[in-house]
């Protein structure tokens, strides 16, 4: 007679079905998570998954690098750093009706959020003044605002608040303890700075970090802890993996085995059951398989287009045949009570939005679009 099956994990890790919101998650219990059979893991995080969210829903966005390059920051991942040769050239920001152009695209295509990323340490009175009106123009389209532009003093996460922005992205990247091998003209306190006056502004927190750096798994705990110890949890928690960039520090790192990643999916769903779990950059890489394992360890957020600021992300075309086959749909927005008639417009959408990126890809224009944002 078989044996009776057992529970392969101690009690003091048993989780309420509807996942108990904390913020006093030590390092030992999240390490524990982590070590759990992957099986068990997984089971967890969608127990908690199903309590919060529809099952089958995932938000999404869209990113657009509004001034890409020549970034006086050293991380030691990105591309956009002008402490590396990676090919990258400087370009400048973009003029608000372009950006107004490819949000209205985005809006089309299905997304509920807009992103706007610019390589900046921290914004420029003259250039927040154009980033303003960039959040207004966007927010009369009905869409979500995010932006992230470097570090923002209390000042300057007021005047955004007030100009209608609803996310502030500014991530962790890593572990205290690990970050000076990634970062050294930052520091940790600056980035918890930043998000604690995003916070005080009443604007939604993004802030996650990126796996597959070289950090040791104790690191991506820490990470996670440290996320969770913020109060309010971030409302969107962005976990990338490290997109390898010839000309940068990282380029030869070891890959991370993708199983981790999705072990890190999860444990961040059980640590903030509220929170939108996003899989960001690094999707490219990935293959379907290892989407839908990361779909079922709770992750709920996706950016979808052509480009994540200067890395590539899966084209559109793609990411709806992988909808289709796991019976994903996108989260439904407040503006759209149809949801039958929002996925057929979004099936329309996509294909018209893949025509119209191949075209701007040949677009050779961008100056006259442009003010010089570089310049001092």
């Amino acid at each position: 007679m078989p044996a009776a099956p057992q529970e392969s994990h101690p009690d003091s890790l048993t989780l309420a079905t509807h996942g108990e919101v904390r913020h006093d998650w030590s390092l030992e219990e999240i390490e524990a998570l982590f070590a759990l059979p992957f099986n068990d893991l997984l089971f967890r995080a969608q127990q908690v998954h199903r309590a919060h969210f529809e099952a089958n829903a995932v938000q999404v966005s869209t990113l657009l690098s509004i001034k890409t390059g020549a970034c006086p920051e050293d991380c030691k991942y990105c591309p956009q750093s002008g402490h590396y040769n990676t090919g990258l050239g400087k370009e400048k920001l973009l003029e608000i009706e372009k950006v107004v152009e490819q949000a209205r695209a985005a809006r089309e295509a299905g997304a509920s959020r807009f992103c706007m990323g610019a390589a900046w340490k921290s914004p420029r009175e003259r250039d927040l003044e154009v980033v303003l009106e960039m959040v207004r123009r966007v927010k009369e389209l009905g869409l979500e605002t995010c932006m992230t532009l470097g570090m923002v003093d209390t000042d300057q996460a007021s005047r955004l608040a007030e100009a209608g922005l609803d996310y502030y992205n500014h991530n962790l990247d890593t572990s205290p303890d690990y970050y000076g091998e990634i970062i050294t003209t930052r520091t940790y306190a600056d980035r918890l700075e930043t998000l604690g006056n995003v916070r005080e502004a009443g604007m939604k927190v993004c802030s996650g970090g990126i796996l597959g750096m070289g950090e040791a798994p104790r690191d991506r705990a820490a990470l996670l802890q440290q996320l969770v110890k913020l109060e309010p949890h971030p409302e969107s928690v962005p976990i990338n993996m490290l997109v390898k960039v010839p000309g940068t520090p990282l380029e030869n790192v070891e890959d991370l085995d993708p199983l981790e990643y999705v072990r890190a999916i999860a444990v961040a769903r059980i640590l903030m059951p509220q929170s939108h779990v996003r899989l960001s950059a690094g999707r490219e890489q990935m293959s379907d398989s290892t989407q839908a394992l990361a779909f079922l360890a709770g992750a709920n957020s996706i950016f979808y287009g052509d480009t994540l600021l200067t890395t590539g992300n899966p084209q559109v075309e793609k990411d709806r045949a992988l909808f289709d086959r796991l019976g994903l749909h996108p989260e439904r927005r407040e503006t759209c009570t149809d949801e039958v008639g929002q996925q057929a417009a979004l099936a329309a959408a996509l294909e018209a939005s893949a025509v119209r990126q191949a075209a701007a890809a040949q677009e050779t224009a961008a100056s006259r679009l442009a003010y010089d944002a570089a310049q001092a």
